[in-house]
């Protein structure tokens, strides 16, 4: 088999080496490490260490609370689960951690109706420190992780040389291809060169990656997810034509019903990472998530619009003085998303506008739907004057859709 892969490689040009048909909509799932960390102490905190009881209760939780009909199908696996290389250099998980090892996790996951993602790192050491995958184990890595029946990887790139990333991406999206099973490619390359060209090579990413972090780490706070935001933002006319069915743009977690951002915030950021047409990853605890939050997360219209399979990345519109911003994301049918942002931090704005003016000129008349509360807002054309009252830190989101005219028969 060994064999049979190297020549495989041999003759794959690595610039075409990805259209594995996987996540033509941005994937949905959860993430251990935003909540979770590197926490190994299961002595003393049995129940959120890194383990195969936290995966399988999380699992559990994903089937059973809704989250899994909702399109929350992946369950993925961080740093810190990695007990170490076997007489034949095979990785092998923790064996206190993960007893009953990866393949029956996998095995568990898969019967509950999910899938499973796992993380491994492209230089000497992963970036807490647990062996990596060096270009000489790409391809046994690669065969291992779709032994396990893993189901997306997530390759890191700490500990490692502009030329290896260079090498051991392409290298390994290749060596996932050639294993025969599908697997989900999660790259970290861009966020290791700086995130923009001429470092990175967008073309080059959409071809072998189906999606990657471009930028820092997020945190548990608000400053974090502004710092995001601003760089998405300053950076969206090379960024947003890069996204699209199969290949996305990631800029990190989701916080919602962590401990850093106040309600508001949590319903912004589930609406701003939204319009970016952004992998949705939870990470927190599905086993304690209060009701608000779960409400946030769950939102059915909300996963209507980042689902989308015109899968184009929203963009900032408007700027104004007063700090409202307005973020606008194509639709199939001619419909829209728009997101009303206050970046205010005194009251609720009143903020006015037209449709024109947001570059929607297209005659005829539109419905808006409220995407948190569910009004409807009927009449709308674009010379029509519209008023959205947005919190402190808070958004307004509509769901912008054309109407019949009147006396045009529906068929």
């Amino acid at each position: 088999m060994l064999w049979k892969t190297v020549l495989l490689l041999a003759l794959v040009d690595p610039v075409l080496v990805l259209e594995n048909g996987l996540l033509r909509k941005p994937p949905m799932g959860w993430l251990a490490w935003e909540r979770f960390r590197c926490n190994i102490n299961c002595d003393e905190d049995p129940k959120n260490c890194i383990s195969e009881r936290l995966f399988m209760e999380m699992a559990d939780r994903l089937a059973q609370d809704g989250w899994r009909d909702l399109g929350y199908t992946y369950l993925n696996i961080d740093d810190c689960w990695i007990g170490g290389r076997d007489a034949q250099g095979y990785l092998v998980p923790d064996p206190k951690r993960f007893p009953n090892g990866i393949a029956f996790l996998a095995d568990y996951v898969h019967s509950l109706g999910l899938q499973l993602g796992i993380y491994e790192d492209i230089g000497n050491f992963t970036c807490m420190g647990y062996p990596g995958t060096t270009l000489d184990k790409i391809i046994q890595d690669a065969q291992t992780f779709a032994k396990w029946k893993v189901d997306m990887l997530k390759l890191d790139g700490c500990f490692s040389t502009r030329q290896e990333r260079a090498k051991g991406y392409p290298l390994m999206a290749a060596a996932l291809n050639a294993t025969g099973r599908p697997i989900a490619f999660s790259c970290s390359w861009p966020a290791y060169e700086g995130g923009l060209p001429p470092k990175v090579d967008y073309s080059l990413l959409a071809k072998i990656c189906n999606l990657w972090r471009n930028y820092d780490d997020i945190q548990d706070s608000w400053t974090s997810v502004l710092s995001i935001l601003d760089w998405f933002v300053a950076h969206q006319d090379i960024l947003q034509p890069v996204a699209g069915p199969g290949h996305w743009n990631d800029p990190d977690m989701l916080l919602i019903g962590n401990f850093g951002l106040s309600f508001e915030q949590a319903r912004a950021q589930m609406a701003l990472w939204t319009v970016l047409a952004a992998p949705l990853f939870m990470s927190t605890d599905l086993r304690t998530i209060s009701a608000q939050n779960v409400d946030i997360l769950q939102n059915p219209l909300m996963i209507k619009i980042n689902q989308d399979p015109l899968g184009i990345q929203g963009r900032r519109i408007l700027k104004e003085k007063s700090l409202i911003e307005v973020f606008l994301r194509p639709l199939i049918n001619d419909a829209f998303a728009l997101v009303f942002f206050s970046r205010r931090t005194d009251m609720p704005y009143r903020f006015h506008s037209s449709l024109a003016r947001l570059n929607i000129t297209c005659s005829g008349l539109y419905e808006a739907q409220d995407v948190y509360t569910g009004a409807v807002i009927s009449g709308l054309q674009p010379e029509t004057i519209f008023t959205v009252i947005v919190n402190p830190s808070g958004v307004v989101m509509w769901y912008l859709y054309p109407i019949k005219k009147p006396g045009i028969s529906q068929q």
